[in-house]
């Protein structure tokens, strides 16, 4: 008889066109320009020759199995949020190991089987997986575009129903760069305490604020929905506290609201390998929520010692790593928008943070067809469906790689365009 699996992992596991031209070509060694880079481990940053020195701590022999993480990590991530103006406990943090892992505690917190969770949509493809897993079904918290990226706070009401335990949002979202504004968080807040909701708020990106919202045509341009926007700085888009070039954090809590954070390591200090994160826990009855959630880490125990005693190193000493990420994202995206000058039937939507830039493209054929004629000249590229976009007229891209390497890319995208749409035309 053969064996019986779940349907919960029954998925569609065969390589699509697009992930096979891309095995292939890299296996026949011709070039690509990488244009989806997201690893920072390998994109050439400087590391400290010291980093791992920190996983020899002595402490990490003695095994001390604590649910909620060591201590003096917890207190560590305290330190992190006080540089974001934000005052925590560290009974309030319960460390896992990757994002992912918090998202899972969380979904079993917060859901019951059939229990329905709302994700911001353009949004990172991860969720669709996580729920499966925790038997959660998700729906679209949808995001919407003009003169810069907002939240539909009636179609996230429109989409709630008795099953609904709670909205996640991503500050800032990947990969649209959305920062949560202060007037987004208060109608966030609002929906959560009529319908009595939890909100949980991802913020891997929330210390790369690009600083400003600008277009991609200079001072003034037009967005993907053809409205004129101006560069408008940083404090004003709400990403960053009044008084500080700090960007804002939901660890602060909302009135009235149970919110939980999940942040950790791997954009923070550029290590995704060290296998690193948390969740902060605010609002009302958190101590009830910390004290399940110490039950579901204790179940698992899958904090390792070493990184626990190396936290504190890590998040101490993460501005080198983040400056780096910071002046790259920023060279490319310099970059980006100097080619697309000359180019105005390609556009690159506003956005405040993280390393990801949207791109309105014609839309002369599905975007996978083009992902895959672009692959055909050497350079890999996201089709804006990947991330929920509609499936013609978008590409994402990273700005996290080599500038050689991206400014290369970008020359073969435009002459794509330039050539495809003139013979279309």
């Amino acid at each position: 008889m053969p064996m019986r699996f779940s349907e919960r992992t029954g998925w569609n596991t065969e390589e699509s066109d697009l992930a096979r031209a891309h095995r292939l070509r890299r296996e026949a060694g011709l070039p690509i320009a990488d244009l989806t880079a997201s690893n920072p481990t390998r994109c050439g940053f400087g590391y400290s020759a010291s980093l791992l020195q920190a996983l020899a701590d002595p402490r990490a022999l003695d095994y001390d199995p604590q649910p909620r993480g060591l201590l003096p990590a917890r207190e560590a991530v305290c330190r992190y949020y006080a540089d974001h103006g934000v005052a925590l406990d560290p009974a309030q943090i319960v460390l896992t190991t990757s994002t992912s892992e918090a998202y899972s505690f969380l979904f079993r917190l917060l859901c019951d089987p059939g229990s329905e969770i709302l994700i911001p949509q353009p949004g990172y493809p991860l969720f669709d997986f996580l729920a499966t897993l925790d038997d959660v079904r998700i729906k679209a918290a949808p995001l919407v575009y003009h003169d810069g990226w907002q939240i539909d706070a009636e179609g996230i009401r429109r989409a709630i129903t008795p099953q609904t335990r709670a909205i996640v949002a991503v500050h800032p979202n990947n990969p649209t760069g959305h920062f949560t504004k202060p007037w987004e968080a208060e109608e966030l807040a609002r929906i959560c305490r009529a319908h009595g909701l939890s909100l949980i708020v991802d913020e891997v990106f929330l210390d790369y604020a690009i600083g400003a919202a600008t277009e991609s045509k200079g001072e003034t341009g037009r967005t993907g929905a053809g409205q004129e926007t101006r560069t408008t700085a940083g404090l004003e888009t709400g990403a960053t506290r009044e008084g500080s070039d700090a960007p804002w954090s939901f660890a602060a809590g909302l009135d009235g609201v149970p919110v939980f954070v999940v942040s950790g390591l791997s954009k923070i200090a550029g290590l995704p390998q060290m296998k690193a994160a948390w969740i902060v826990a605010t609002g009302p009855e958190r101590a009830q929520a910390l004290d399940r959630l110490e039950v579901i880490a204790d179940t698992f125990l899958s904090m390792n010692a070493p990184v626990q005693w190396a936290l504190p190193a890590w998040l101490a000493n993460r501005t080198e790593i983040q400056q780096q990420i910071r002046s790259r994202a920023g060279a490319n995206l310099a970059e980006l928008d100097r080619q697309l000058a000359a180019f105005p039937t390609l556009q690159r939507l506003a956005f405040e943070g993280g390393w990801y830039a949207v791109l309105r493209v014609p839309a002369l054929e599905p975007d996978e067809q083009t992902a895959l004629a672009l692959l055909e000249r050497g350079v890999w590229v996201h089709p804006g469906y990947f991330f929920g976009l509609p499936e013609s007229g978008w590409l994402v891209m990273s700005l996290l790689g080599y500038e050689r390497e991206f400014r290369a890319g970008l020359i073969t995208i435009t002459d794509y365009f330039r050539t495809n749409q003139d013979g279309k035309t």
